[in-house]
């Protein structure tokens, strides 16, 4: 078998190029080149120690190493989106649109479609089920990635290997140490891939800027304060509000007007509700959905699942009754959804 391996310089990736080996396996290696140290004013963004670890693993374990720079196709697609997104006032998810589009689009494009399979460092699986291949929810549930991949077409899926998706992280930095790997000890990333080490308010600031406008408490209509832009607020957001006598949430935005709309408590009634409408319904396999069913869900990037009812909405969307009440549901993200034992993931959309 024909495997390219994506290779960032983390550990879960170089872990995952070990675990091919021991497979028996010795796949070619790749570093993707998204970063943003291309553009005038992002020079504290560099890859140079991403690659230098990445070509240290593809030496080590006799693999030949390429790296592909996919730069343009990333500010092209995702970067544009993102920016785009928090315009209209969405919450934007970059890291779900980088792997649909640039892991396994964009490269697959470029390079990837003379290999029998992708492996990566995602913390997920594949289950197939009556002949067809599910992405399904990883061993370790804290880590578990499969939100971020809920966007991946039938085909992308199919052609995905993820050999750490077994296994829970301490076991991945077990092993890491066991194999002397210069990643054993990096700290995971956080935020946003393309960023680095920029501050995401920084980025946004720098393609939107700033535009006062007010903070009003919902129940009252009161002014409590101001901000600089709706575009730097999502929505069940609570710290950077800089407000006094909290905690304070926001639960709507004025676009318009630019105003923040915000609740008090650490569990308003306001930041919370039991309906999550969905458009661009997007199935992760060849299948035919029996709606209404009972589904669990995400519609956000933490451990826990919600349980819920999908069903057909007007105008072509489809919706989720939850059995509980949801705090911070937030236009522009994405719901994943999961059979009712969590564990196949069925669908996904965008929220509305």
């Amino acid at each position: 078998m024909n495997i390219a391996a994506l290779v960032s310089g983390g550990v879960d990736s170089s872990v995952a190029v070990h675990l091919l080996k021991e497979q028996g396996y010795t796949p070619d290696i790749f570093y993707i080149r998204i970063g943003m140290e291309d553009e005038e004013g992002y020079i504290d963004c560099p890859a140079e120690e991403d690659i230098e670890i990445t070509q240290w693993i593809a030496h080590h374990y006799g693999c030949r190493f390429e790296e592909v720079n996919l730069h343009k196709e990333y500010w092209d697609n995702v970067v544009s989106y993102t920016i785009e997104s928090v315009r209209k006032g969405l919450t934007p998810n970059p890291d779900v649109m980088c792997n649909k589009l640039i892991k396994f689009g964009a490269f697959d494009d470029r390079r990837g479609h003379d290999y029998d399979r992708i492996a990566t460092g995602h913390y997920a699986t594949t289950d197939t089920v009556d002949g067809k291949v599910f992405l399904a929810t990883a061993k370790d549930p804290v880590k578990d990635q499969t939100d971020f991949l809920s966007q991946l077409e039938y085909r992308q899926i199919q052609k995905i290997l993820f050999p750490i998706g077994h296994m829970m992280k301490a076991d991945v930095r077990r092993i890491a140490h066991e194999a002397h790997l210069p990643s054993a000890d990096r700290k995971d990333s956080q935020g946003i891939c393309f960023l680095g080490k920029i501050n995401y308010n920084d980025f946004i600031r720098r393609y939107l800027g700033e535009r006062e406008g007010k903070i009003v408490e919902l129940e009252t209509g009161k002014v409590l304060g101001t901000h600089k832009g709706y575009w730097f607020h999502t929505i069940g957001q609570r710290k950077g509000l800089f407000l006094s006598g909290g905690p304070w949430f926001v639960v709507r935005k004025d676009i318009e007007e630019n105003v923040l709309y915000v609740s008090q408590g650490y569990d308003p009634d306001a930041a919370h509700g039991n309906k999550v409408t969905l458009m661009g319904f997007h199935p992760l396999a060849p299948i035919e959905l029996p709606l209404p069913m009972d589904v669990t869900f995400k519609i956000r990037h933490t451990p826990e699942f919600h349980r819920g009812l999908l069903h057909a909405a007007d105008n072509g969307l489809v919706q989720i009754d939850s059995t509980d009440r949801i705090q911070g549901i937030a236009a522009g993200q994405y719901a994943t959804i999961y059979d009712s034992d969590a564990h196949l993931v069925i669908a996904s959309g965008m929220i509305v």
